[in-house]
């Protein structure tokens, strides 16, 4: 059971990062292309989708990472690499949570005004790249825990 929930753990760190690049790269790159106004356009578009794929890999994450640290919680350095894995995952879901609900919603509801969505489009992109590194973080220490 401890193989598999640190397998888990691994993997869906592994894939919340895969995903968050994906998006950065291809819909970043998409996005950086257009024009503000075709930017909200576009992402109310392909703003549904992206809770699904997150949803999925985030949940395999934490059920991984929750269990991980349950099992290795008699041993100091991995469950020290587990707990640091988990909170990185927390900080990643905190500030998806904190800054970028907030933000998709402006977009979605077209709310900032069209000379500032370039911007603010821009630092999403740039603190996007902080949550990829996140999840990136997670996988790593996980790995790394599992080999102590």
């Amino acid at each position: 059971m401890k193989l598999f929930l640190n397998i888990l753990a691994i993997s869906g760190s592994a894939l919340f990062a895969g995903v968050l690049l994906a998006i950065g790269v291809l819909l970043g790159g998409h996005w950086k292309s257009l024009s503000a106004e075709a930017f909200l356009d576009s992402f109310i578009v392909y703003l549904p989708l992206i809770p699904r794929a997150i949803g999925v890999v985030g949940v395999v994450a934490i059920l991984g990472l929750t269990g991980s640290v349950w099992l290795s919680w008699g041993e100091k350095e991995a469950r020290t690499l587990w707990l640091l894995a988990s909170a990185s995952l927390a900080v990643l879901l905190i500030f998806t949570s904190v800054w970028f609900g907030p933000t998709n919603a402006q977009f979605a509801a077209k709310s900032l005004p069209l000379d500032q969505v370039t911007a603010k489009r821009d630092l999403w992109l740039m603190l996007h790249t902080v949550r990829i590194a996140l999840a990136a973080l997670s996988s790593v220490l996980g790995f790394l825990a599992t080999n102590r």
